[in-house]
């Protein structure tokens, strides 16, 4: 199937980017394509206008401070996936991006795309959330900051209005004594997951301060629940099981042609423990992530 027929404009410039946006309200904004383009072929999404970002500048730099990372608009998932410097401050970045989709894909795709298309079946969105960070929408009428928690409000939908270009993504850097884990489970490498866990967890004097966890495919939008309380301040089998249990109280693993729910259930059990176990390591061993 093709498209249906739409108008195709190149802006030079960002405010020319927002003008067409304010003024064209069926619009859509072009960057890698990898989500929107097959929507475009099977008619699932019908613009009257496409706007391409890819001739804007600045918007393709991965800027690294001690507080984060911030990633521009057309920083493809590759770019970021190679950047050391990213890497060293939020580590977490290179895991998630490691099993998104297949090499091909992340070389055209954007990061930042990925998040705003709010699939909850992607890395991206699941990680952005877990580490509380956010996303800088631009419009003709100004910027605002939608914090991860406030971006995803259902099954590919988010909060930024038809007329916003988001710009950019931050990523919070890994706290200090904090250690991560990224892992997930799918039919073949680079297929959407069934699913997959990111955590975070806080570990003082080998003791579990805080412990987190974000979920993909396997809720409506991503989902972060803390799990602090379930490991009750240690890493163990029975509290490991626990922290799995505690989890599933907040999701919705569903059924599909993929799997049953049950199975995805038991995925979310035992990517838990694997998952908060790393990090776990990760944190108590020397020098950590950035070993």
């Amino acid at each position: 199937m093709k498209p249906a027929p739409f108008a195709y404009r190149r802006p030079a410039t960002l405010p020319e980017a927002l003008e067409l946006l304010a003024a064209e309200p069926d619009a859509k904004v072009l960057a890698g394509g990898q989500s929107l383009v097959p929507l475009l072929s099977m008619r699932l999404a019908a613009p009257g206008l496409l706007v391409d970002l890819n001739s804007l500048p600045d918007l393709g730099e991965i800027n690294v401070a001690p507080d984060g990372v911030r990633v521009g608009a057309l920083v493809r998932h590759a770019d970021l996936l190679a950047s050391a410097e990213a890497r060293r401050v939020q580590p977490l970045l290179a895991m998630a991006l490691a099993h998104v989709a297949h090499a091909t894909i992340r070389n055209r795709g954007t990061t930042v795309g990925s998040i705003v298309h709010a699939d909850a079946s992607a890395e991206m969105p699941a990680v952005l959330s877990l580490l509380g960070g956010s996303v800088t929408a631009e419009s003709a009428s100004g910027s605002r900051t939608i914090p991860a928690g406030e971006l995803f409000v259902g099954p590919l939908e988010s909060s930024l209005r038809p007329d916003e270009v988001a710009t950019s993504a931050f990523f919070p850097a890994l706290p200090p004594d904090t250690g991560v884990g990224f892992d997930e489970v799918a039919r073949r490498h680079g297929d959407y997951a069934l699913c997959g866990v990111a955590a975070q967890v806080r570990v003082v004097d080998g003791a579990v301060a805080a412990a987190s966890a974000g979920y993909l495919s396997v809720a409506d939008v991503p989902t972060v629940v803390d799990l602090t309380e379930a490991l009750g301040g240690a890493v163990t089998d029975a509290s490991l099981a626990a922290a799995g249990e505690a989890a599933l109280e907040h999701l919705d693993p569903a059924a599909d042609i993929h799997a049953t729910a049950a199975y995805r259930a038991q995925l979310v059990r035992v990517l838990t423990a694997r998952v908060l176990r790393a990090a776990y390591a990760d944190a108590t061993t020397e020098g950590g992530s950035e070993a």
